[in-house]
């Protein structure tokens, strides 16, 4: 773990920068949300806050507030007494107990239901909470770090995140550049889960060969490190490399873009690839479809998003995933500007 956590903090400005902020967060009790896109490394962001401060020695608890059923969710962060509801034979610990004097990371914390929060917001405060079917308080001293793949502001004026609660969370705030935006990692990370998945599954690969290591490079890793990660693994556990470097080449992407292509169709970068990857090129023009569609909607019903969601008979969620996705609200706040200043 710590060779890793010194290639994510190393060879790059912007995340030498992060360190360096995480180095005097680290020694204080502040809460801190950290931003990123899925997959660039915000847990070992949260572990290296812990592993830095005067808690490194106390518990490290992590929840995936994602993952786990509204229902549930507040039983697992504060616990519940026995005969809370059918089942709870037994009293149970929640998170925050289990990480007393160290510290919670709540990762994806705007998908913690809104019911909940205000019992987030009181630990935030105070310290203190009531398990579930408890009529007393728990008081404990957890670090609270929190981490969120969306825009937390945005969802907090859509009426699903509380504003209180946002401002205690974002009391300090980090942003995790995308891997694309870091490339001078790529090739130690790269090399680094390389060692791990031969060591781990006892395989003698060979070392990453010359085309191998200029796709890893040059590949725009929509997924980051965590794709990268995944990409390496096949590597190792295949024993060759012509068809993980088949699939990235097919694939490859610049800086977010496709290379041009020449007058053959072929890309005009290097020549290499010069095969279409049928199942590729169909995903992307179900892409360019799919955000012409939700844009045109969009402009349909004035930028009415539960309109707009119903209109396309998708959820609420999975409408403002692909706004995102598509970068939707950069092209409206655009045209908004060309129209004010136009």
């Amino acid at each position: 773990m710590s060779d890793l956590s010194q290639i994510f903090f190393a060879n790059n400005p912007k995340m030498n920068k992060i360190k360096s902020t995480i180095d005097e967060v680290a020694k204080t009790d502040i809460t801190v949300l950290i931003k990123g896109e899925s997959g660039t490394g915000k847990g070992l962001l949260a572990q290296a806050i812990h592993l830095n401060s005067h808690r490194q020695d106390k518990p490290f608890i992590k929840v995936n507030c994602a993952a786990i059923p509204k229902g549930l969710l507040e039983s697992e962060l504060f616990g519940f007494e026995k005969g809370a509801f059918t089942g709870a034979h037994l009293e149970k610990p929640g998170k925050f107990e289990l990480a007393n004097n160290g510290t919670i990371l709540l990762n994806d914390i705007g998908e913690i239901d809104i019911s909940i929060q205000a019992k987030l917001l009181q630990v935030l405060q105070d310290g203190t909470f009531s398990r579930l079917g408890g009529s007393g308080d728990v008081t404990v001293n957890t670090r609270v770090v929190a981490t969120t793949k969306d825009h937390l502001e945005r969802t907090m004026m859509e009426g699903n995140f509380r504003e209180d609660l946002f401002f205690r969370v974002n009391v300090i705030s980090i942003t995790v550049p995308p891997l694309r935006d870091r490339r001078e990692q790529i090739f130690p990370l790269s090399q680094y889960y390389f060692d791990f998945y031969k060591k781990k599954y006892g395989r003698e690969t060979p070392p990453f060969s010359s085309p191998v290591i200029s796709a890893l490079r040059e590949y725009a890793w929509p997924g980051n490190i965590r794709e990268l990660e995944n990409v390496v693994k096949r590597i190792v556990l295949l024993g060759e490399e012509n068809t993980v470097l088949q699939s990235i080449s097919n694939s490859r992407l610049v800086d977010g873009r496709n290379p041009e292509p020449n007058g053959d169709g072929s890309p005009n970068a290097s020549g290499e690839n010069k095969y279409f990857n049928l199942k590729e090129v169909g995903k992307r023009a179900a892409e360019v479809a799919e955000k012409e569609i939700i844009q045109n909607t969009l402009q349909e019903t004035h930028w009415n998003r539960k309109q707009a969601a119903k209109l396309l008979r998708v959820s609420y969620k999975a409408l403002l995933y692909k706004i995102q996705k598509y970068h939707l609200d950069d092209i409206r706040g655009c045209r908004k500007v060309g129209e004010e200043t136009g």
